[in-house]
């Protein structure tokens, strides 16, 4: 089992950057695949991108280019750097956490354990 902290959210004006943590524990996620997703009231959650346990990235048209995903290994901690921040990107941040490979890292439904959410907010 594996349990997940997210932090890191806040709140940043248009053009700004913010980097969102997402700490491990209970078990090593050093091969699993990692997914950040976010979610605005009412809508589904919305895959932003992943990294796999050979850190392959995969990331959402909408954000590629402005955000990166890095995994630390050692720190059992997953990263989400946001550039370039447009109100749109305002929703609340959730990382999670898949063991072993997918063909659809961008879905939600193949993930097994999830974090708590950060809330960002772009004005």
């Amino acid at each position: 089992h594996v349990q997940l902290v997210e932090s890191g959210g806040g709140s940043v004006q248009v053009g700004g950057s913010l980097t969102l943590s997402c700490v491990a524990s209970g078990n090593s996620i050093r091969t699993y695949c990692m997914g950040w997703f976010r979610q605005t009231q009412g809508n589904d959650r919305e895959g932003v991108g992943a990294i796999g346990g050979d850190h392959t990235q995969f990331y959402a048209d909408s954000v590629k280019g402005r955000f990166t995903i890095s995994h630390d290994k050692a720190k059992n901690t997953v990263y989400l750097q946001m550039n370039s921040l447009k109100p749109e990107d305002t929703a609340m941040y959730y990382c999670a956490a898949m063991g072993g490979v997918t063909q659809t890292p961008l879905s939600d439904q193949v993930y097994h354990y999830w974090g708590q959410g950060t809330q960002v907010t772009v004005s």
